[in-house]
């Protein structure tokens, strides 16, 4: 509950876009949105994330009628094409080697569904961060997953942690996108709506 009476739902199950929001507001509930995350038929990895961050927020914003319903989602590009989650330790690997000495960009879409109206509105922003990657040897790389086991990150790898230490730089306007949440694109949304930050 905000400042204003405002409740706020963080439409998303994941523990790091959880503890990203914990630093703007405290209180939020947590719903799981009923999405599916298939991309389209010849869809860019950006519209990709932006289609499901509405998707996210729309769906539980229908059902949590009166709150301000936050949706996020991620998609990492290499080469014109989405690159997901690993899921194993062995693709996890396979994605850092194709993503050694090379740029990766990270799509991350933010949508803020007001419902208080009817229909909900939908207030969207992206974030694109350009991540460089080291030239990384095999040893590296086994390394770093067997510690880190980013295997629920897209990229395969957690720029919060000991991932950083695979980068020659990261490119972007705001460091939290990264992880999963751009607060400074969702400060400005919720002050357009009334929430008042910090």
């Amino acid at each position: 509950m905000t400042a204003a009476g405002i409740e706020l739902v963080l439409a998303s199950t994941s523990r790091y876009r959880r503890e990203l929001l914990a630093r703007l507001v405290s209180g939020f509930r947590v719903v799981a949105p009923n999405v599916d995350e298939a991309a389209q038929p010849g869809e860019s990895p950006a519209a990709l994330a932006t289609r499901l961050a509405t998707a996210k927020a729309l769906a539980v914003a229908r059902e949590c009628p009166g709150t301000l319903v936050i949706g996020s989602d991620q998609v990492a590009e290499l080469d014109g094409l989405a690159i997901g989650k690993s899921g194993t330790r062995d693709a996890a690997c396979e994605q850092l080697a194709a993503s050694s000495g090379r740029t990766v960009v990270f799509h991350t879409a933010l949508c803020l569904a007001d419902a208080r109206a009817e229909p909900p509105r939908a207030y969207d922003a992206i974030d694109r961060t350009r991540v460089v990657f080291r030239t990384l040897t095999g040893a590296e790389i086994a390394r770093y997953v067997d510690r880190e086991s980013p295997l629920d990150c897209a990229g395969s790898f957690k720029a919060e942690g000991l991932g950083i230490a695979l980068f020659e730089r990261i490119e972007t306007t705001d460091p939290t996108a990264l992880i999963g949440l751009p607060l400074i694109a969702l400060g400005r949304l919720l002050r357009a709506v009334g929430v008042a930050l910090p």
